[in-house]
């Protein structure tokens, strides 16, 4: 395998859509967020900040929200973060290989894979940490990803009857130090065996028509709808599965949810390996046409019964969700008239119900407020807007 810079010439090969997926894709990529004749986005008052420098090089194309006006996110505006390198990997010679607790290893190339069923999966990709910062308010993205399922090739390989979880190795490697001992190894993530085989994930080569970008896992990556952006593996190369819990940095040390609870008057602190997508929704912008304005956003994270929004503190008001574009995990756009707001800055706050009944918590709500790190911070979003 190689892990140096591709030539120009193969870039633009796979960067480029064919003809047939812009064909299929269009109406998606100019649909949702309609706007009105004569409509202007009204910014934000409370834009972040930057990303800072020492991030800038993990961290890539986060989401605009006042720009967004697709219901697919363009690639070229897909957000994409690094833990280690970002490897350029010549097709030609990349293979995966699936070992580890099975009666039948398998080694299949690029064409291998494309040549069996092909799946798409329109799904919204979220990173863990999105809102765990200030700066940090805008990595998700919605795509839809082709590829082939995983399942039959687990089948392929006989998986052992002892065998509870599979392991997946991007080619993206790093120095990593436990206690004294210093070792280079790939980034990697595990699930149980039976998400595994879910029929939805998928190993998608394909990304809204075209070839995976190299900033989004070229030539192959992990589709795992649901579940937050870590569990998707980028660059993806090897596949174990195992009898016994991977304790990877991503899986046990790093991307881990620290909670304060109560138990038996004691403060205890629980830990939970980042998991899956939680329910939330966003204003990604308001609108003006004249004296008429629009608060627009999106929801995702579970089936969206209902989007809720808030202003200035005053009751919930029922928004309407777009049922023009949707899909099972994809994000459902929404949009509520704000009927001749005053002169002033506003507040403006959206929450996501779930048909079970789940509700997206407030800022104060004890699973957010005891919460002592940033992953999986999916509480109400709060922005800030000055009317003249």
């Amino acid at each position: 395998m190689q892990s140096n810079h591709l030539p120009r010439r193969d870039f633009l090969a796979y960067g480029s859509a064919s003809l047939a997926g812009l064909t299929v894709l269009r109406s998606s990529l100019a649909r949702a967020f309609p706007n009105r004749p004569g409509e202007e986005v009204v910014p934000w008052a409370d834009q972040p900040p930057s990303v800072p420098t020492a991030a800038a090089g993990d961290v890539q194309n986060l989401q605009k929200w006042e720009d967004l006006n697709t219901w697919l996110t363009p690639n070229e505006r897909f957000f994409s973060i690094s833990h280690y390198d970002r490897p350029a990997i010549d097709e030609k010679t990349w293979s995966l290989e699936i070992g580890g607790s099975i009666g039948h290893p398998l080694r299949l190339t690029l064409d291998d894979l494309k040549a069996r069923p092909r799946r798409e999966v329109t799904f919204t990709l979220e990173c863990s940490g999105n809102h765990g910062f200030p700066w940090f308010t805008a990595a998700v993205g919605n795509a839809q990803w082709a590829g082939t399922p995983l399942a039959p090739l687990l089948e392929e390989a006989q998986v052992r009857s002892s065998a509870k979880e599979v392991v997946f190795f991007g080619t993206d490697a790093g120095e990593e130090q436990v206690r004294s001992v210093k070792v280079r190894q790939n980034f990697a993530r595990s699930m149980s065996l039976a998400d595994a085989m879910s029929r939805d994930t998928i190993l998608a080569y394909e990304m809204n028509g075209a070839p995976l970008p190299q900033p989004n896992g070229f030539p192959l990556r992990l589709i795992a709808p649901g579940w937050y952006g870590i569990a998707n593996v980028k660059w993806l190369d090897r596949i174990e599965v195992r009898d016994t819990p991977f304790m990877g940095r991503f899986q046990a040390r790093d991307y881990v949810t620290l909670r304060e609870e109560q138990h038996e008057g004691k403060v205890v602190g629980i830990e939970t390996s980042v998991g899956r997508t939680l329910l939330k929704s966003v204003p990604a912008k308001v609108t003006r046409q004249g004296d008429q304005y629009r608060i627009i956003g999106a929801a995702w994270g579970a089936p969206i019964a209902k989007v809720e929004v808030q202003i200035d503190g005053g009751p919930w008001t029922p928004a309407t969700i777009d049922r023009s574009e949707e899909a099972d995990h994809a994000w459902r756009i929404w949009s509520l008239d704000w009927e001749r707001p005053s002169p002033g800055e506003h507040r403006i706050t959206s929450r996501a119900v779930g048909f079970g009944g789940q509700v997206q918590p407030a800022m104060d709500d004890p699973v957010i407020a005891n919460k002592r790190t940033y992953w999986e911070s999916n509480g109400q979003v709060t922005r800030r807007v000055r009317v003249s």
